[in-house]
């Protein structure tokens, strides 16, 4: 296998075949022999949606480094000291040449890439009257919003902030490997996810049944809502959860059963799901492993840990079933105190059952849940041009009920700020509470003084303003691409 350290490079040559590195596909330049007879049928298409899935679940992506920073960067979680495993995310110590996530674009890309290559095929066998792709190609036009919506939030500024500024470039087919594709706004991004979304959905419609492991129609649903809510194209957001709300098989667990079902494979509010198997079980270097608690084992673990603006949230109802995903952090440095800093959704619980499988880090990527679905219809109704207090409300105690202590919201005292609180409780460490308290204009407060690590990139406290909102891109994409060298973003010039 090449190693090609270019993302754009990536992204010129076709995909094909199973890799042994990483976990990925090989690739071969879209000229080569094979090139155009590699998928030949359906059986192919699936093959290759395999790939797609397994570089999506790259500790680059979904596998770890994705979920670990909407919540490092979020305030909800803090670190022990630095120097042990992503402590960047947290600081914000970030540049061209160092601490630049390239994994981000360059898996991004690697994935986009390889549904671009599936795409043009599927193109050229229905053109030659081969049929039974509809299906796949539904599925590939849905991951490729999803990626791209991914990269956008990384390195463009929010869409109700700044659309007109550099989002990401938007590759949607195969290129020479001489092309040097430049940024598209935040604005020209969103429309090319919600034109693959609405294409997406036309294909997917005519199967409306579980997709495990894989998106879906409902799962296609689900990302235009909260695309939309990004956009706050409330009315639209609304609908696409309501759908879901009212039309699936998809049911919430009651108070009694939510905390079981972390242990469970494709539960009933697992609307798309990444598949963790043997292979791309990333063991000591799990997402679970850097959110259990520290020391529990000998190999490295337990990084970072809830802030205590986090657990003073969860705390309002010492009786909510979330408590039940914490763990004591029981070995750290304040003469050993009981604290409830650890989350185990990564390990399925705080007994690491795990959630089936032969290990206890192979847990599935729960990507877009039911529960986030009732919350984005909340904020959704609240705001929507003709909005309808009494349904937010409504929306948001199905999910507050997880509190039972704490009083059901009523059209009166339904909020934005309450429905972030409640974002924050039920998505911890699921990758959202940066992005969400970026998209609301928000101010992120961090959780520095807990060990007094030293924090030179920020303050103790940001906002959108904050330049470092978005990741740099990488130096050595700009050396491959020169094309974004004056396109990189303002704080890392």
């Amino acid at each position: 296998m090449k190693y090609i350290k270019s993302l754009i490079l990536f992204a010129a040559l076709g995909v094909l075949g199973l890799s042994s590195c990483d976990g990925f596909l090989d690739m071969q330049p879209t000229s080569s022999g094979n090139a155009e007879t590699a998928i030949a049928t359906p059986a192919d298409a699936q093959v290759v949606m395999n790939g797609i899935m397994r570089g999506m679940s790259s500790s680059n992506y979904y596998g770890r480094n994705f979920i670990m920073y909407g919540d490092a960067k979020g305030g909800d979680l803090t670190i022990y000291s630095a120097g042990r495993g992503l402590d960047a995310l947290y600081s914000f110590n970030h540049s061209a040449t160092s601490n630049s996530y390239s994994g981000f674009w360059s898996t991004g890309y690697y994935c986009i890439m390889q549904i671009n290559n599936l795409l043009e095929n599927i193109e050229r066998l229905e053109t030659e009257g081969v049929e039974g792709f509809s299906f796949y190609k539904g599925q590939a036009l849905t991951l490729r919003a999803l990626i791209y919506f991914d990269l956008v939030r990384l390195y463009g500024l929010p869409y109700n902030y700044n659309k007109s500024s550099y989002g990401v470039p938007n590759v949607t087919e195969t290129l020479g490997a001489d092309a040097q594709p430049v940024r598209a706004s935040v604005e020209e991004n969103y429309n090319q996810i919600l034109a693959d979304l609405e294409a997406g959905k036309s294909l997917l419609e005519s199967n409306k049944s579980l997709q495990n492991g894989y998106v879906g129609y409902y799962a296609n649903i689900a990302l235009q809502a909260r695309v939309k809510l990004y956009m706050e194209n409330y009315d639209g957001a609304l609908a696409a959860a309501k759908e879901i709300i009212e039309k699936s098989n998809y049911k919430l667990y009651g108070p009694a059963d939510w905390v079981a079902s972390w242990t469970k494979q494709y539960g009933s509010e697992s609307i798309f799901e990444i598949g963790i198997d043997t292979e791309s079980d990333l063991g000591t270097a799990s997402l679970g492993l850097y959110l259990m608690r520290f020391r529990q084992i000998s190999a490295a673990s337990g990084w970072f840990l809830a802030s205590d603006y986090y657990l003073d949230r969860l705390n309002e109802d010492n009786t909510d079933v979330r408590w039940g995903v914490m763990g004591n952090d029981e070995y750290w440095v304040n003469n050993g105190i009981e604290r409830k800093g650890a989350c185990y959704k990564y390990l399925g619980s705080t007994s690491l059952d795990g959630d089936g499988k032969e290990t206890y880090t192979a847990v599935n990527i729960k990507v877009i849940r039911l529960s986030e679905i009732y919350l984005i219809a909340a904020e959704a109704a609240l705001n929507a041009s003709t909005p309808d207090k009494a349904a937010a409300a409504g929306y948001l105690n199905e999910i507050r009920k997880r509190a039972p202590e704490l009083p059901l919201a009523t059209a009166a005292t339904i909020t934005d700020d309450l429905i972030l609180e409640e974002r924050s409780k039920e998505l911890f460490c699921e990758g959202q509470r940066f992005f969400d308290l970026i998209r609301k204009n928000k101010t992120i407060e961090f959780n520095d003084d807990f060990q007094g690590v030293p924090v030179s990139r920020r303050g103790k406290t940001i906002d959108r303003t904050f330049g470092m909102i978005v990741l740099p891109i990488s130096q050595s994409e700009i050396n491959a691409n020169p094309a974004l060298k004056d396109q990189q973003n303002e704080a890392y010039k």
